[in-house]
């Protein structure tokens, strides 16, 4: 049977000295999917990227690619961004990304094409001959973006890549990562940053004081933290409703216009809240509240301090 799972950490803990960086953290990462790994600066996110890619090793635990424990050889089907950029400011473009590719095992000829076509692609290829030094942070970036994806890894790690770019590089960045997983890589981002787990993420593991707190699909989370609150707007005067809804709060938007937060019973009907609105005034809009994944994200790291 084909293994589903590119990537299974099993009960990987890591110290250092007394600091207990990972702890007992386990998580599964399916093929071809955008996975969130998410928690806090210092929560132990890039500890557990840094045992990945063999650059530490872990004290206990096993990763296992593609159902085999790591070893050196998976390096080569790994594309890794680290949140700390690491290109030569004194070599240029091409020669830098032609010495990148080779470490990843391209031939030259095969390297010279793709780094033709990402640059292209990118639109950098006017730069090819200036010093990275010569370059803006943005046209860095887009370099080291480059410099991680252009052997085609089957997994691709990211950590913070849209750090430094603008809006319109940010979302040229996220279309690009898209498309590498259409063409079959999976992707690991690694963020503090909510709004892009938003847009990317197809499932998402949270990290906090060194242990997993919480994993599964986006869609999954979202449903598990609904507190069965729905906006509702509308025209005119709110009548009294029944005592198994609750009015939490009223803003007036323009005019007789107004929309109101209402709480129901869990396990209730949201048809049986609409009948009663319909009776009382002149619904305009009807909406269940859906925590945001930032929401789930301050409130799990709240209770986590309590």
């Amino acid at each position: 049977m084909t293994n589903v799972n590119i990537l299974e950490a099993n009960h990987v803990s890591k110290s250092y000295a007394a600091h207990k960086a990972l702890d007992d953290v386990s998580i599964t990462i399916p093929k071809q999917s955008i996975f969130g790994l998410l928690g806090p600066n210092g929560a132990g996110k890039t500890t557990l990227i840094r045992i990945i890619n063999q650059i530490i090793m872990a004290d206990q635990g096993e990763i296992l690619i593609n159902g085999e424990k790591l070893k050196p050889e998976h390096i080569r089907i790994i594309g890794y961004l680290p949140e700390e950029r690491g290109l030569y400011k004194k070599m240029k473009v091409g020669e830098q990304l032609m010495y990148l590719a080779q470490l990843k095992g391209l031939s030259k000829s095969e390297a010279k094409k793709r780094i033709k076509h990402w640059l292209d692609k990118l639109g950098l290829y006017e730069w090819a001959g200036k010093k990275v030094e010569d370059l803006s942070k943005g046209m860095a970036q887009k370099i080291q973006f480059i410099a991680t994806v252009m052997h085609e890894p089957d997994l691709l790690i990211l950590d913070e890549p849209f750090s430094g770019f603008d809006p319109v590089n940010a979302n040229l960045i996220k279309d690009e990562i898209f498309e590498l997983r259409e063409k079959g890589s999976t992707v690991i981002f690694s963020t503090h940053r909510m709004e892009s787990v938003e847009q990317l993420c197809d499932d998402i593991a949270m990290i906090n004081k060194s242990q997993k707190i919480l994993d599964g699909t986006k869609k999954d989370i979202k449903n598990s933290y609904k507190s069965h609150k729905y906006q509702v707007d509308y025209k005119g005067a709110l009548g009294p409703l029944s005592s198994q809804f609750s009015v939490l709060d009223t803003t007036t938007v323009e005019d007789d216009y107004s929309q109101a937060v209402i709480q129901t019973q869990k396990g209730q009907n949201p048809n049986e809240l609409l009948s009663e609105l319909i009776t009382k005034t002149e619904v305009h809009g009807f909406m269940e509240i859906i925590p945001s994944i930032n929401d789930i994200f301050i409130t799990i790291v709240e209770e986590g301090k309590s």
